[in-house]
This record gives C-alpha cells, sequence and structure tokens, in this order.
C-alpha cells in the first residue's frame, strides 16, 4: 500500500512539475532571457558578418527571424539594452536591405518586421524610407508568385500586415491575401497546401508525386512552422475586421488539427512530419514555431484550450528539458535547409550552421506562452 502511494505522489508530483514549467511566468521569462542572453554576448558586434560556407551580411532572414523573436521579448519584458540591441542592427544597415529596396525576395525584407517595430516605438521616416519602398512596390506591380517557398510566407505576410495597419490602408491587406492565396492553390501543381492533410508542401519540387520513404507527402516541419507562425502573426497585427480574417483563423485551425495527432512522445514534432523514419529525431525550430502558432491560437480563442494547452505544455517542457542548455545554447536545432536531410544528423550540443533563427522561433513561442491563463 505505501509502495502504491508513494509512485501515486511521485505521479502527481511530475505533473505539477512539468505544469509549473508554463504556468510559472517567472520560469519561462527567465528561460527566455537566458536563451537571449547567451546570442547577446556571442554577437555583441550587430553588425559583424556571418561566416559559414560563405560570409552574409548581418540583416539576411535568419538575423530577421532572430529579432522577430527578441522584439517579442520586448513586448512582454521592455528592457533597454534589447531594444537598443535591435535599434543598433537597424542603423548600422541604414534600416535597409541586403539587396537594396527594388527587391521581390521576401527573406532580404523580413527585417522589414523589426523596423516596423522599432518605428511604432519611436517614430522617425527614415527607419522605413527602404520598407515602404519595397512593400509599395510589390503592391503596385501585379505579380502573385513571389513567394513559390512556404518560408517566405513568414518572412513577408507580417511585413503587409504592419504597414496596413501604419497606413490604415487595406490595400496591403488585399495585396498580402492575393499573395498567399496564390502560393497557397497555384504553386506547384495545385498550390502549396494539401487541405487533406492541413499542411503544406515546402515548394514545388517536393509535391505530389514526391514521396518520403514511407511513401507518404513530403511535410517538412519548419517550414510548415513557418506558415502557421505566419498566420498567428498575422492575426496578431491586423484589425478584427480587416478582409479576409476568416481565411487565415481557418488555416491555422487546420494546420493545429493536423499536428496534434504526429507530435512525438517527447513533445517534438519529427523534422518530417509523416515519416518519423526519415531522420527522425527530436527537432526545436518546427517545434517552437508549432507551439508559438497554437498558444497565439488559446491566447485568442481561436483554437480549444483543453484540446491544445497539453500538447504545448508538452513541447514547451520537451524544448526546456532536452533543447535549452545551462548557458542558453538551444541544442537539437536543423540548420538551414528545406528538407529533412538538410543540417543532419542533429544532436544536443551539435552547433547549426545559424545560432539565431532557431533563437527567434524559440522566443516567439516563449512570449505566446508567457501569455498563457
Amino acid at each position: 500500500m505505501k509502495k502504491h502511494i508513494l509512485i501515486a505522489c511521485l505521479s502527481v508530483l511530475s505533473l505539477q512539475t512539468a505544469f509549473c514549467q508554463i504556468s510559472d511566468k517567472k520560469k519561462v521569462l527567465e528561460n527566455m532571457q537566458l536563451a537571449n542572453q547567451y546570442f547577446m554576448n556571442k554577437w555583441q558586434d550587430v553588425g559583424k558578418t556571418i561566416v559559414t560556407n560563405k560570409e552574409r551580411p548581418s540583416h539576411i532572414w535568419t538575423r530577421g527571424v532572430y529579432y522577430e523573436g527578441l522584439m517579442a521579448l520586448h513586448e512582454i519584458y521592455p528592457k533597454e539594452a534589447y531594444y537598443n540591441y535591435a535599434y543598433d542592427w537597424a542603423e548600422f544597415h541604414k534600416w535597409g536591405f541586403r539587396n537594396g529596396s527594388a527587391n521581390r525576395n521576401a527573406d532580404d525584407y523580413c527585417a522589414a518586421q523589426t523596423y516596423i517595430d522599432l518605428y511604432n516605438l519611436k517614430p522617425d521616416s527614415k527607419k522605413l524610407k527602404s520598407t515602404k519602398a519595397t512593400i509599395n512596390m510589390l503592391l503596385n506591380t501585379p505579380q502573385l508568385d513571389d513567394w513559390s517557398w512556404i518560408d517566405a510566407i513568414q518572412m513577408g505576410m507580417p511585413v503587409f500586415a504592419k504597414l496596413g495597419v501604419l497606413e490604415n490602408d487595406n490595400r496591403y491587406y488585399e495585396k498580402m491575401y492575393d499573395m498567399y492565396m496564390y502560393t497557397r492553390n497555384n504553386h506547384g501543381d495545385n498550390g502549396l497546401f494539401n487541405p487533406i492533410d492541413g499542411l503544406w508542401w515546402r515548394d514545388a519540387d517536393f509535391d505530389p508525386p514526391y514521396t518520403e520513404p514511407n511513401g507518404e507527402d513530403s511535410y517538412w516541419s519548419r517550414g510548415n512552422g513557418w506558415v502557421i507562425a505566419a498566420l498567428a502573426k498575422t492575426l496578431s497585427i491586423i484589425p478584427k475586421d480587416a478582409p479576409h480574417r476568416e481565411q487565415y483563423i481557418i488555416d491555422l485551425k487546420s494546420m493545429a488539427e493536423a499536428l496534434v495527432p504526429i507530435q512525438r512522445k517527447d513533445g517534438f514534432w519529427n523534422v518530417s512530419l509523416h515519416d518519423p523514419k526519415h531522420f527522425g529525431g527530436k527537432e526545436t525550430s518546427g517545434t517552437a514555431l508549432f507551439v508559438y502558432g497554437m498558444a497565439y491560437g488559446v491566447n485568442n480563442g481561436i483554437l480549444d484550450k483543453g484540446k491544445y494547452l497539453p500538447v504545448i505544455e508538452k513541447a514547451w517542457n520537451a524544448m526546456i528539458k532536452e533543447s535549452l542548455h545551462d548557458n542558453g545554447f538551444l541544442g537539437y536545432l536543423q540548420s538551414t535547409g528545406k528538407e529533412p536531410k538538410d543540417g543532419q544528423p542533429l544532436s544536443y550540443d551539435k552547433v547549426p550552421d545559424f545560432e539565431d533563427y532557431g533563437l527567434g522561433c524559440f522566443l516567439l513561442a516563449g512570449a505566446e506562452v508567457y501569455r498563457i491563463q
């Protein structure tokens, strides 16, 4: 009898410990700050170029995603050091983009998300000169097919949403919707979204007849993470009466529904969502983006709390226990790429080719987890 009581008590304690990771807002914030401080200490020079297989400027998309996360952290914990770190980065790059303003590549103008956030905190017209030039060029030209890979939805969509709010101009919402729907319904053979499975093919190279080794469709974790994150972020920006809002809600709910049954027992998601044996294993960036999207949905009444909170808790706890190091480094992070085999194998200690975007995903997730009541 004593043995059974002890086991029961230990089980309750274990559940309480797991729940504490997400219900203890102080701890959530501490984990976010730990991971962020590791990066800020390592990259004290915001203008330092990034050298991997080649040298790149520090305002490419990987760093842009990091600053998205930093601004999310700053929103829940406004710290001057965070603002200054972002501002100095934007100033170094003269509030511009890698390939100038006449540029249709969403990877490049991803940085504009942070430029607009900084402008909103302290307006100054110079901050948005390049951003407006780029997005207005997109707005006033007929092309809709720029986002031919699903990562681009996250890099570009929130920029349109933010400018739509700033300018109080529905044209930004309409163009954003048209570009999103073209990617959804037209790229590849029949669009990159599969409404049957509720998931997205990364680009036209991966839609049918391409399959994973087990014969299933190829759904890359981080690619789908980018989409659900873009939907969550866009919904968090645009007004309640903005056109096409319901479409984004429908798609976010469809994706969340599809992700629940394929979550790993340890809380992570596999890199290949429908083939767990194809480079299966823990992966942080996709998991973090799924947490972000689901937590936003729960916080805003889009997703059922009773159904999704356990999924979010399990995933957040997994990242804290299995990915986050004592010094703030994040393990099990897939390097840049576009499919399961890229950057493999992963491990707790392996350093990815870029450390910044994974941290950005983690901070976005943490900020929404922090808001859960």
